[in-house]
């Protein structure tokens, strides 16, 4: 006991008085079932088949991700109910992944997946199935429908009696739309005064028309995109878009793309349906495993972000990857066929304006040459290859009716010092797709295709940095005499042959860029940037005249749908920059024949952009309209005299009231002169100066000699 109470005493003060209450730390208890889906719409299969089932599903399921493991415990992450009673399965199974986000992309990926002809899955997060299954069930009760609300017209801008276009405008904090016949000034339709009364912002970035002109998209970075429509403009629809730097409809106006251009946001592009307002997807700015992990952030930064692109029809949406193209079919935004289209090296894609083809190409990768190719979809058959060698760049150009498909090809010598372009022409709807080249000795700087037309145009220079080029005009077809077969007679006229044919060429010209109008025959060699002139020549390929103008520090040339007007703009960005031009910014707007038809001018001036409408005619019945115009020419020219009448009748009214003004009054001051008459005689004692028959007239002819002038004649 003495040596307890020493031992003791030595450890008096060393213990703490507190009492000894150990608490674990325990990890946090994660109660949110993120991991977890559940897949029902299974096949109900009897214990015999159990087995067989369940490896199929773990099999299915384990391709998306991992499976959750515990040490100590049976749960390998899957278990698939048994009813014994009814001696099958309940078509359900639950599923643990080791992440959350292999469980959501199990949702994205199988959700209506084809597990057999029978069985679609259905697949859906834990909570959810959770709370499903706490909700009472009662007698179902048909839902009251909504009122109809009739939406309004967006089309009653074509009913115009006029047939005018309209454009809108971004300038200062101002955005206007304007209809435009293309002989008098401009006229206001709508201005946001409506929203300018509530106190909000019409439009806070750009605008964007649809393809079709149905829908008119304003971007308020902080709320997102409003489309508006109808004859007033109204408000249809608002898609939740933070930051969103622009959009891009479908085609077929189904659809609507929005982008924020944020490399740090998974969902930086988000994919709409207009209709129900819903987003079907939402993609980061860059595909996976598109930039290359060694270069630097400064590298990274400097390579655009590959964009999406929609076929004619809306069926489907592209994005260019690495070594790939990632085609989505819409409305599910699923991978066509559940996997992408390999195209090793691929630099460039595009989608033919008139059908579901891809035209992409693909520099010289390990041992195959640079190659174009032509892939139809969905099936993936390849239409055309063509093998190109000593390739630097390839550009794809079409043609708008999907008829042709150039590229220009910039090949480099074996040294690699010199380079060199010649074109690659593609006839797509002939049989087996024959491929013309056509050497081009000069850089080719511009090529453009006419719209419903056979020809095109190219912008080239013996030297790229070259003031004065030239441009020359080609055609797919060229005439030829027709072969005099013997004991018949030659044929008179002239048969179109598919070969390429140059037309002419226009030497020594100051343009960097070439806008052919809408509706053919009428192209716009424009000299445009800073450092251009500015310098418009409107030239007619048919008739060959020439009218040049001029609209210092240009930078846009924008052709109204009709092809009748076309807009040159000097515009500067919303984020700054540009403002040494302020005192130029502006629009003017021209008719086709290079006449000035109106000018505005702005301190800050945005945006300028053509209200676009559908093309319904094809070429052979504009062809057939064309033949018969005159049978309209009375129709046009009556409606023409009509409205220049009103013109006239609205110009003249102030001067016709001046006029029935005075009138009634020189009639009121004759009654007053009428009336006084009798007062006047008596005081002239019955004289009447107005009875003629008190005056005498007497006739006097005066000859005066102006000039004399005499001549001698011999």
């Amino acid at each position: 006991m003495a040596d307890l109470a020493d031992e003791a005493a030595s450890l008096d003060g060393y213990f703490s008085d507190a009492p000894l209450e150990p608490e674990p730390k325990y990890p946090p208890l994660n109660e949110s079932f993120d991991r977890c889906v559940v897949i029902t719409n299974l096949p109900k299969v009897p214990e015999a088949k159990y087995e067989k089932l369940s490896k199929v599903v773990l099999k299915l399921v384990s391709r998306i991700g991992p499976l959750a493991n515990y040490e100590g415990s049976d749960f390998s992450g899957f278990f698939m109910p048994f009813d014994k009673e009814a001696g099958s399965t309940v078509g359900c199974a639950f599923i643990e992944y080791e992440t959350a986000g292999d469980a959501k992309k199990a949702i994205e990926v199988l959700e209506e997946y084809k597990f057999d002809k029978n069985h679609s899955l259905h697949v859906l997060p834990q909570d959810r199935a959770s709370h499903l299954a706490d909700v009472e069930e009662e007698e179902f009760k048909q839902p009251e429908p909504e009122p109809f609300k009739e939406r309004p017209n967006t089309m009653s801008w074509l009913e115009d009696s006029c047939q005018r276009d309209q454009f809108a405008i971004r300038q200062g904090k101002e955005t206007a739309v304007y209809w435009n016949d293309g002989r008098e000034e401009p006229v206001l339709d709508y201005d946001g005064a409506r929203e300018k009364e509530a106190g909000v912002a019409w439009c806070e970035y750009y605008v964007q028309w649809s393809p079709k002109g149905s829908y008119f998209a304003t971007l308020v970075p902080n709320r997102g995109v409003i489309l508006w429509g109808g004859e007033k403009f109204q408000k249809l629809q608002r898609f939740a878009a933070p930051g969103v730097d622009f959009v891009v409809f479908s085609p077929q106006e189904n659809y609507m793309m929005t982008n924020n251009n944020n490399r740090n946001d998974p969902h930086a592009i988000k994919i709409f349906s207009i209709q129900t307002g819903k987003c079907l997807r939402a993609f980061p700015l860059y595909p996976k495993d598109f930039l290359d992990e060694k270069l630097s952030e400064q590298e990274k930064s400097n390579i655009p972000p590959p964009p999406f692109q929609w076929s004619h029809d809306d069926k489907y949406l592209a994005r260019m990857g690495k070594d790939l193209i990632s085609i989505f079919e819409t409305p599910t935004m699923k991978l066509l066929d559940k996997r992408s289209l390999a195209c090793d090296g691929i630099c460039e894609f595009q989608f033919s304006p008139k059908d579901n083809i891809i035209a992409y190409w693909a520099p010289e990768h390990k041992n195959q040459p640079a190659h174009v190719d032509l892939i139809e979809l969905p099936s993936r058959k390849s239409l055309r290859q063509k093998n190109l060698f000593n390739v630097t760049k390839c550009s794809l150009v079409w043609q708008e009716n999907g008829e042709y498909l150039g590229v220009k090809v910039t090949r480099h010598t074996k040294s690699k010092k010199t380079l060199y372009n010649n074109l690659e022409l593609f006839r797509v709807n002939e049989p087996g797709i024959p491929v013309e080249m056509l050497d081009v000795k000069d850089a080719v700087m511009a090529f453009s295709w006419e719209p419903q037309g056979s020809r095109f145009a190219i912008i080239h220079a013996e030297n790229p940095t070259s003031t004065k080029v030239n441009v020359t005009f080609y055609d797919m077809f060229r005439m030829s005499e027709p072969e005099k077969k013997k004991g018949k007679k030659k044929s008179s006229g002239k048969e179109l042959v598919a070969e390429v044919n140059k037309v002419e060429t226009l030497e020594g010209k100051q343009c960097n860029c070439i806008f052919w109008s809408p509706a053919g025959r009428t192209i716009i060699l424009a000299a445009l940037g800073d450092s251009a002139s500015g310098t418009l020549e409107f030239y007619d390929v048919d008739n060959k005249s020439l009218v040049i103008k001029e609209h210092y520090r240009a930078n846009q040339v924008l052709w109204d749908p009709s092809g009748r007007t076309l807009a040159t703009t000097v515009s500067q960005p919303i984020g700054g920059g540009h403002f040494k031009f302020a005192m130029d910014n502006g629009f003017i707007i021209w008719s086709f024949q290079g006449k000035q038809i109106s000018q505005q001018s702005f301190e800050t001036f945005y945006q300028f952009q053509w209200r676009p409408r559908e093309k319904l005619f094809n070429k052979e019945e504009i062809a057939e309209v064309s033949k018969n115009l005159k049978k309209y020419e009375k129709q046009f020219n009556a409606f023409d005299e009509a409205k220049k009448r009103k013109l006239r009748l609205e110009e003249t009214r102030g001067k016709r009231k001046s006029r029935s003004e005075f009138r009634a009054t020189l009639a009121r001051l004759k009654e007053i002169r009428a009336n006084m008459k009798q007062e006047r005689m008596s005081l002239l004692d019955g004289y009447d100066s107005e009875d003629e028959s008190n005056f005498t007239t007497r006739e006097v002819t005066i000859e005066t000699i102006v000039s004399s002038k005499e001549e001698l004649v011999y």
